[in-house]
């Protein structure tokens, strides 16, 4: 039986190797602002600093929106509705949670919707120009590269997002974060409660599947 003594002198151990808490990202501590504004009634003062948070994370949603739409007229209108759903649904963000994690979260189901809607339209689409139909499709436009270019590097983006799409949620999250939003490991590793090495780890652990994901797309297409 262990005396008090000995018990104290286990609890000082057990406190002293305890993880220290990972402080709240700028990101977050703004999120956590504008709620507990809504929370009470100012929701004027809730808009001007969620004005803040969305300058902070505009171009960094852009970029992200981008990689998964390849179209900026999608990508802006991604990035506004997540924006929108954000602060229409703030009240439930988690204070303990990174928000730029949530945010993403958010901001890549919203690419992964418009991109369903879009491939829902072009099955009701394409069947409309049958063999007999005469007039000829409306020309793009903006320039655009030659049709062998345009084809090869539109095949590779998707090739390279459906990579993305199958990687573990945790790869895939810290892959998006750090390749598409730019942001460093050490930020990573603060918005997600994570140490830097976990964050690297997880990095090279994705960027090693999609590799061979997209080396295996390579074979198959050369079969």
């Amino acid at each position: 039986m262990r005396t008090p003594s000995r018990q104290a002198a286990t609890l000082g151990r057990n406190a002293s190797q305890a993880v220290p808490r990972t402080p709240l990202s700028k990101d977050s501590q703004l999120a956590a602002a504008v709620k507990a504004l809504i929370l009470s009634g100012d929701r004027e003062a809730a808009r001007e600093k969620f004005g803040d948070l969305v300058a902070r994370q505009q171009r960094r949603a852009v970029r992200i929106a981008y990689h998964y739409l390849r179209d900026a007229h999608d990508a802006d209108e991604a990035v506004q509705d997540a924006f929108f759903k954000v602060f229409t649904h703030v009240t439930t963000y988690r204070e303990d949670l990174p928000f730029e994690v949530w945010f993403t979260r958010i901001l890549v189901n919203g690419c992964l919707d418009i991109r369903k809607a879009r491939a829902r339209r072009l099955r009701w689409v394409l069947p409309l120009g049958g063999p007999h139909e005469s007039t000829p499709p409306p020309e793009p436009v903006a320039p655009q590269p030659g049709p062998e270019a345009r084809l090869m590097s539109t095949e590779r983006a998707r090739e390279i997002t459906a990579a993305v799409d199958l990687l573990p949620e945790r790869q895939r999250t810290v892959f998006t974060l750090c390749h598409v939003g730019e942001q460093t490991t050490g930020e990573v590793s603060r918005a997600l409660g994570l140490s830097e090495a976990t964050v690297r780890v997880h990095l090279f652990r994705a960027i090693r599947k999609l590799r061979k994901l997209l080396a295996s797309a390579d074979t198959q297409a050369t079969v």
